[in-house]
């Protein structure tokens, strides 16, 4: 992933929040708040994840399978996308 140098700080931002977020749901769980407190922790969670998640993707596709140097490239793109894709659907 060697695209992802350029945006490195961007990633590590992203991976930063989530760390927080499932902080916040390790306290809320420690103080014993509500259900609804807890899910709606883990939901924002969830959806920061799945967006860190969609950004890799997209650039794997620009990068590997779009524009890649060469076809032996962008078909190993292709195959690397299909296997995370159904890594992530099972």
């Amino acid at each position: 992933m060697s695209h992802t140098k350029t945006e490195k700080l961007k990633l590590l931002n992203r991976v930063r929040r989530i760390r927080g977020q499932i902080d916040a749901i390790e306290r809320a769980l420690e103080e014993e708040k509500g259900c609804p407190t807890v899910l709606h922790l883990i939901v924002a969670a969830r959806g920061a994840m799945n967006s860190l998640m969609t950004e890799v993707i997209e650039d794997h596709i620009r990068f590997h399978v779009v524009d890649p140097v060469k076809d032996a490239e962008r078909t190993r793109g292709a195959e690397e996308l299909i296997e995370v894709v159904q890594a992530y659907l099972k």
